[in-house]
């Protein structure tokens, strides 16, 4: 069901028809006088710059004849009207040429987002003998930073030293702004210790650049240099200072900031907003509240900034109410900005509806294409379970940045579709566009769930080659990665040589060893997190709750339980919730589990129900199954588990209507029982087999090592379960005994396959059955090696005839 806020605004997006308004800014030059040098509005210059354009004059090769002011004029309003064309037909009549009348073409085009056509005149101007100036090189250098050109703006800047120009102010100001957008943080840090002179623009584009790039640390560090040397801040200093607070979430810097501000400048929309933006992102929503209300009149950028900090808080229903009082009280429409922050408030309120509808409006208003909306409206299908939309949406797109790839990458994970994400990553490096780090941290939860072993160490080879492996969030996933490919001993090394480890790194490596079923070494991991400061959350608990489960550690999960909202005042989730139902389940203690999700403060989910059907099934409680089984078909998407699991144990009690009906059900709604196969790795190579699989080039060798297996411990294909299953119903599936099933014929080519006394690693893409489960037990005691299955939930370590899960799973 929709909620109440997002319905409120439903109307205004489905149904506005009122058209796009544009109000762009147009910067406007300043005509000189014929016998002058051409001077431009520009920032505060410093005095060495200052002499060297007084004694700059327009060269007699240059120019052509006296200049016509009449043209002149008309040219300069072409451009600043925005009317390209017309600008470049009269400069192509134009008789008498010179460097200024060069630049104004160039301004124009730079101006009007022509970033191509700006850098192709420049080219231009230089062919012809013209000489460029201290106004030319900065249009041309912002150019270079729209398009990403590198390379040319190196060109451009390698020019700056043979026209003298490279010490020059303005100039400079532009290289670092160029340098920081292009990600070169060094290029530009050169050129500003190199600069003679600075001034507070050199000094901003720096702050801001730092800002850019996501390092606030160093944002701030020169924002306090430069007050120490004697420059006083400004406004636009101001902004990117509080945005690298924001980054960085210095609280207490941010205020000290803002109490700067109360006693030295002129509090102005700008200003109130970036404070407004800097409160909500360190999460203090009540500071935000108090600022944004005193903000007169509030323009859209404003509200923008309060929704976001709604948003970035999780008071989603909060976002949308801010949304309908900037409708209702200041009578503005949501821009391009205000739909990208709103669309993660749909997702996480389940309100899909509602993100149609804003994605309609954004269609009506002409807001598409737009990358960074359309990357944002991926997210909010993907993040709503509509991965078809996502998908559209990305092939529709006109133009893709890297944020649009690793978006869709993310949604096939998020979506369990890991092959597809896998697929989607191996096209983009065909693409111009170079992976970086969010890629890796993108595509690497695929790897953990579907790639080999040996793909892994791949993956992390090519990180480590291209410099990513320092990153906090690849090294998270990094670890992640290896010990679900079963390398847990990789997976501890690297999370040993993290610097720097944050609470993500000790949820990941808790959760390594809790799917390994080794919960006592969660438990001693988290006793070290606490110890060395770090602060646990709700997914550290969902990590300690698994460890307890999978390991059978009953009072220690009441217990973390317990402690969750008593000493950390954080509240249970589903997912906790469910971790208590998997223990529950595992004492054989179902009325209380029952009771416990009648008492639960949300609604029970398909995660939760689903729950109480395993530890049904395990427990041979067919009644609580069918209780649990209905509310898993009234909840989940997708059945096809649930009807298996229900008609096997109708199956093992003898109920073979019952058995038929649910076949007839599946079939009728088009669901298929999951093909089961388990999967070797050997040299690199993936060795795959099914149930009763012949297909294999050591098929002979694989089923004779399997009949001495099954010999020795005393295992005969025709006494399995057989009190539970009736004649005709034996005869009918001989050919499926689980005699040869896939993980044994798995385990079979694994043993040929490894040296004596090393671990048989077998992957299975379903859950292990208990006549393989009881198998593999004894193989591994007769064998003396330890067998390890991978399947959905956890790994099953096999060692001397017992098993890590406890023979519960």
């Amino acid at each position: 069901m929709a909620t109440p806020a997002p319905l409120a605004i439903h109307s205004h997006f489905f149904n506005s028809n009122s058209p796009t308004r544009r109000n762009p800014s147009q910067k406007q030059f300043k005509i000189p006088e014929t016998n002058q040098t051409p001077s431009f509005e520009t920032n505060a210059r410093s005095s060495k710059s200052t002499h060297i354009h007084k004694n700059q004059t327009i060269t007699s090769k240059n120019s052509i004849g006296p200049r016509n002011i009449t043209k002149t004029r008309a040219l300069q309003e072409l451009v600043s009207s925005g009317s390209m064309e017309s600008a470049c037909y009269l400069f192509e009549k134009m008789s008498y040429l010179d460097t200024y009348i060069w630049n104004v073409v160039i301004r124009g085009f730079v101006d009007n987002g022509l970033f191509q056509e700006a850098v192709e005149f420049h080219h231009r101007m230089v062919c012809e003998g013209f000489k460029a100036d201290y106004f030319t090189y900065p249009f041309v250098i912002k150019a270079c930073a729209g398009l990403l050109y590198l390379s040319e703006g190196e060109k451009v800047h390698g020019r700056l030293f043979k026209s003298g120009l490279n010490s020059d102010v303005y100039v400079c100001n532009s290289l670092i702004v160029m340098y920081m957008k292009l990600g070169c943080v060094e290029c530009a840090e050169r050129v500003f210790d190199e600069m003679p002179v600075r001034d507070t623009v050199s000094w901003n584009s720096m702050i801001g650049g730092y800002c850019s790039v996501g390092d606030g640390v160093r944002s701030l560090v020169f924002f306090k240099e430069m007050q120490n040397c004697g420059l006083r801040y400004d406004r636009f200093s101001l902004i990117s200072a509080l945005g690298a607070i924001s980054i960085e979430g210095c609280l207490k810097i941010g205020k000290e900031i803002h109490c700067q501000v109360i006693k030295g400048l002129e509090m102005d929309v700008m200003v109130q907003t970036s404070l407004v933006d800097m409160y909500g992102k360190c999460g203090v929503v009540d500071y935000a509240e108090r600022l944004f209300n005193m903000i007169f009149p509030r323009n859209i950028v404003a509200w923008n900034a309060m929704v976001d900090g709604y948003v970035v808080n999780a008071h989603f229903l909060e976002s949308f109410s801010c949304l309908r009082k900037m409708l209702e009280d200041d009578n503005l429409n949501p821009d391009c900005i205000t739909i990208i922050n709103l669309l993660p408030s749909c997702t996480k309120l389940g309100a899909l509806l509602e993100g149609k509808s804003i994605h309609g409006y954004a269609i009506g208003k002409g807001f598409l294409p737009n990358v960074a909306l359309e990357t944002a409206l991926i997210d909010m299908y993907a993040g709503s379970g509509a991965l078809k939309m996502a998908e559209k949406l990305f092939g529709s797109m006109i133009e893709k940045n890297l944020v649009s790839w690793n978006a869709m990458i993310a949604a096939y994970v998020q979506n369990g579709q890991n092959r597809e994400a896998m697929e989607l990553f191996q096209d983009l490096w065909s693409e111009p566009l170079k992976p970086d780090a969010m890629t890796f941290a993108s595509i690497l939860p695929a790897y953990a769930e579907i790639a080999t072993l040996s793909d892994s160490m791949q993956i992390h080879s090519l990180i480590t080659k291209l410099g990513l492996v320092s990153n906090i969030y690849i090294s998270n996933s990094i670890v992640y990665m290896y010990a679900k490919c079963g390398d847990l001993q990789t997976a501890r090394v690297i999370f040993d040589g993290i610097m720097g480890k944050d609470v993500v790194s000790w949820n990941v490596i808790i959760m390594a060893y809790a799917i390994h079923g080794l919960g006592k070494i969660s438990i001693q991991l988290f006793s070290e997190m606490r110890e060395k400061g770090i602060k646990p959350n709700e997914s550290t608990f969902v990590s300690l709750l698994s460890s307890c489960s999978i390991s059978g550690m009953v009072d220690e999960g009441w217990n973390y339980f317990d402690s969750m909202r008593k000493d950390y005042g954080i509240v249970p989730g589903i997912e906790h919730y469910g971790c208590i139902i998997d223990l529950l389940g595992r004492i054989g203690n179902l009325d209380q589990a029952k009771r416990f999700i009648e008492e639960m403060p949300s609604a029970p989910t398909a995660r939760i129900w689903g729950a109480l059907l395993t530890a049904s099934r395990k427990n041979n409680d067919i009644v609580s199954a069918e209780f649990a089984a209905r509310h898993v078909l009234s909840t989940a998407q997708d059945n096809t588990g649930c009807y298996v699991l229900l008609s096997n144990m109708y199956a093992e009690a003898g109920r073979w209507e019952d058995v038929e009906q649910i076949k007839a059900i599946m079939e009728k709604e088009g669901l298929k029982k999951t093909t089961g196969c388990s999967m070797f790795e050997k040299n690199g190579e993936t060795h795959r087999f099914i149930n009763q699989d012949r297909s294999h080039s050591k098929t002979y060798l694989i089923y004779n090592v399997l009949d001495i297996l099954l010999r020795k411990i005393g295992e005969d294909i025709y006494i399995h379960n057989v009190y539970k299953f009736s004649l005709a119903h034996l005869m009918k599936n001989r050919a499926k005994s689980p005699q040869h099933h896939s993980v044994r014929l798995a385990i079979s080519f694994g043993l040929i396959s490894t040296s004596v006394g090393k671990p048989v690693l077998v992957r299975n893409n379903t859950r292990i059955c208990e006549d393989c489960h009881s198998a593999v037990k004894k193989i591994s005691e007769i064998t003396k090696r330890e067998l390890i299955v991978r399947d959905p939930k956890c790994f099953h370590h096999f060692r001397n005839g017992c098993c890590s899960c406890g023979d519960y799973w």
